[in-house]
């Protein structure tokens, strides 16, 4: 006896097959950020924006938003790894190149970006001039500190894709929106992220000074705007020949001078040529201007 399938049920199989290979085809293999896109290290931005009663913002121990990685510029490109459906938004897993560190998975939201299935040209990085750069910085003067912030004005959208269902004060508002920059974020908005973002590339970004065996003042006495007193963790950047710039989380972006700052460090870290030279508590000062306008 021949056995048959019914012509409706024939017609919702092919449907629903159908339906599967679409929506695989449909899932999107390349993003765009169209806004200031905040990159986070976990999938549940719900919890850092709003928590279970939706008026908080989540903190670590530290008083930081420990989940921010960075955030990414507009024109930023990412390679979508996997899609996590939300209501009305999805949550991209990605990789970008504008940010290659040994972290967590990245994750950003769909509405900060438009998708593509072919792969487009990288952001370009377009370098200030020196000056530029200067201004920039002394803009940024005054502005609080933000792990992983490197946008100091920070992302008002961020108060209406994950909406507070109180008011908020000032200071919660300020850090909903992630406003402010980390002391790597400093230089890295200022140049328009065309210097890593990361202290961990920055110790070895541009060409070392000879400063192994020198007293402060005579560090100082080579030093020029805009060089990097550096190591992993922390970067502070010469302003001018009296003065340095730098982020911190106790006084956020703040300029103070420079022969001092400099003898602050010294009585704990020790002035190295190349940060792979030795071990220990040390640092570096980079002189990175000149390397990059030689790639320009």
């Amino acid at each position: 006896m021949k056995s048959y399938i019914p012509k409706y049920l024939l017609l919702l199989i092919l449907f629903l097959i159908s339906t599967s290979c679409n929506s695989q085809s449909e899932n999107p293999k390349y993003a765009v950020a169209v806004l200031n896109t905040p990159v986070l290290n976990t999938s549940d931005f719900e919890s850092v924006f709003g928590g279970a009663n939706g008026s908080r913002v989540k903190l670590d121990k530290r008083g930081f938003i420990g989940e921010m990685e960075f955030i990414a510029f507009p024109n930023t490109v990412f390679e979508i790894m996997e899609v996590i459906p939300k209501e009305d938004h999805n949550i991209f897993r990605i990789k970008t190149s504008d940010y290659q560190y040994n972290s967590a998975d990245l994750f950003i939201d769909s509405r900060f970006v438009k998708t593509l299935d072919t792969l487009p040209n990288d952001r370009v990085q377009s370098l200030p001039d020196k000056n530029e750069i200067l201004n920039k910085l002394n803009s940024l003067d005054g502005y609080g500190y933000m792990w992983g912030g490197n946008y100091g004005d920070g992302i008002e959208q961020l108060l209406e894709f994950y909406r507070p269902q109180y008011e908020l004060d000032n200071s919660t508002k300020d850090l909903w929106c992630l406003r402010g920059v980390d002391c790597s974020g400093l230089i890295y908005q200022a140049t328009n992220g065309s210097t890593p973002r990361n202290t961990s590339s920055l110790i070895n970004f541009g060409t070392g000074l000879e400063i192994a065996g020198l007293s402060a003042s005579e560090i100082t006495s080579m030093l020029q705007p805009l060089d990097l007193i550096v190591w992993n963790g922390h970067v502070i950047i010469v302003f001018d020949e009296n003065t340095v710039i730098e982020s911190t989380g106790g006084e956020g972006v703040h300029k103070s001078d420079l022969l001092s700052r400099l003898k602050s460090v010294m009585k704990e870290k020790t002035p190295v040529n190349d940060w792979g030279s030795t071990s220990g508590k040390r640092f570096v000062i980079r002189r990175w201007l000149l390397n990059m306008s030689n790639e320009q």
